[in-house]
């Protein structure tokens, strides 16, 4: 997705409180930023513990936000994520309602 497509402007406004908690902003934020994003980084980058990273990519996931997929690295499974285009046009949105806000 490029910059201009993920710009506020470019989506009707629209708050989405899955995405508003502060946790959830900086996971749908991060994963943003990256194609996929390996669940060690993002545990690590948020300063979560498993178990709460993982309760917030299964909300995220079922609300398909993001996907999720097992990967073999060195032997091992690693779990990555990334955000779908709709996870990726509801953050632009509700960037666009809280810019909305702050504009008045």
């Amino acid at each position: 997705m490029s910059a201009d497509s993920m710009s506020p402007g470019a989506v009707e406004p629209r708050f989405d409180e899955l995405i508003h908690p502060a946790t959830r902003l900086q996971l749908v934020a991060a994963l943003a930023a990256a194609d996929w994003a390996e669940f060690a980084f993002l545990r690590d980058k948020l300063a979560l513990s498993d178990s709460a990273l993982s309760k917030q990519l299964t909300a995220l996931e079922d609300a398909g936000y993001v996907a999720t997929d097992r990967v073999l690295t060195g032997g091992r499974h690693r779990l990555r994520a990334s955000l779908t285009p709709t996870g990726r046009t509801a953050l632009a949105a509700h960037l666009a309602a809280l810019n909305q806000l702050l504009a008045g």
